[in-house]
């Protein structure tokens, strides 16, 4: 049994109706990837086994076009591979890539002329960390677009790997979306679905804890000139607490009674939704959950009984492993 019919069958006794799966290319379809580095070489893990690789044929081709010219340009440097123990790559819709190297030592002049040198040669952006230290080649946010609209990312933050499903997901969303109101999402990160969303709602409350992505969503908001969106740096507990009365600095003038919230989105971490977070999204109406991990989201409906699934849909994020991405729609019974 495959991971989408098993899938299926689990949710057999909350959902009846046959549920629809958007795949991806198997290959080629990932916009970030992050490798440890040895013996000239990109290395990944399987179970305790290293792979040496100069090729990721899962990675954005753009990226994949960078990977073996990158690794020639740090072994001619005759500085850059000492030390060198993690590699990371980004990709954005324009074939633009990003990367990042860290380091187990301090970062010297001489690294610094070679990172400016193979930037402008491979046409990249080329960041080089160490700790404490961190030098960038171009601007600290690294800019993409979906749907025509400017979205910004770090190196270090979260953002969505299929470069092919990305979109998919929104327009699916998109259409899950009735008689909106105003919106809560929670674990917004640099605010993929918050940006996409703002014109089909009135108004929209966006939360997150990482500081690094809230940043990114302050400077999209301002460079797409949206004028609905209010955020705060919280965590789903946090806003839980909010909401049972206890005042936030970080929320400044934002008075959650002001909103008449029609949906909730949560898109949590693989751990899923912590009971204090179900509490708190059953007393919505609508519910979109998004989903990374199957086995944790047939544990949390099982949980909101007060909810029943309306929508659903599996997106293949992750083609030829056991992962699925659930986007679906909770009403309230």
């Amino acid at each position: 049994m495959n991971k989408f019919e098993f899938f299926k069958k689990c949710i057999s006794s909350d959902f009846h109706d046959d549920i629809k799966i958007t795949m991806s290319p198997a290959t080629s379809f990932r916009s970030r990837c992050e490798f440890s580095y040895s013996d000239n070489s990109y290395v990944m893990f399987e179970k305790d086994k290293k792979l040496y690789l100069d090729d990721f044929t899962l990675a954005s081709r753009c990226i994949r076009k960078i990977m073996p010219n990158l690794l020639d340009e740090i072994t001619k440097s005759g500085c850059l591979d000492k030390k060198l123990f993690q590699i990371n790559f980004r990709a954005n819709s324009n074939n633009i890539v990003l990367v990042t190297l860290i380091y187990h030592k301090l970062i010297d002049d001489e690294m610094i002329d070679n990172i400016e040198s193979i930037s402008k040669k491979l046409n990249i952006n080329l960041i080089v960390r160490s700790k404490n230290y961190i030098y960038r080649t171009s601007d600290n946010f690294f800019e993409d677009f979906i749907n025509n609209v400017k979205v910004y990312q770090t190196d270090n933050c979260f953002y969505q790997p299929n470069k092919f499903l990305l979109t998919k997901m929104i327009n699916r969303i998109e259409l899950y979306i009735e008689n909106p109101k105003d919106l809560l999402e929670l674990y917004c990160g640099v605010g993929t679905f918050t940006l996409q969303l703002a014109n089909k709602f009135n108004r929209i409350f966006a939360t997150e804890s990482n500081r690094e992505s809230i940043k990114c969503l302050d400077k999209a908001i301002a460079i797409n000139k949206l004028t609905n969106i209010y955020k705060s740096r919280l965590s789903a507990e946090e806003l839980d607490e909010a909401f049972n009365g206890r005042s936030f600095f970080r929320m400044k003038d934002i008075n959650l009674n002001e909103f008449n919230f029609s949906h909730v989105l949560v898109d949590p971490p693989r751990s899923g939704l912590t009971d204090e977070v179900i509490n708190l999204i059953s007393k919505f109406k609508n519910i979109i959950y998004i989903s990374c991990n199957g086995e944790t989201y047939l544990r949390d409906i099982k949980k909101l009984r007060s909810h029943k699934i309306k929508k659903i849909e599996i997106f293949d994020q992750f083609p030829n492993t056991r992962h699925i991405e659930v986007v679906s729609l909770l009403s309230a019974i």
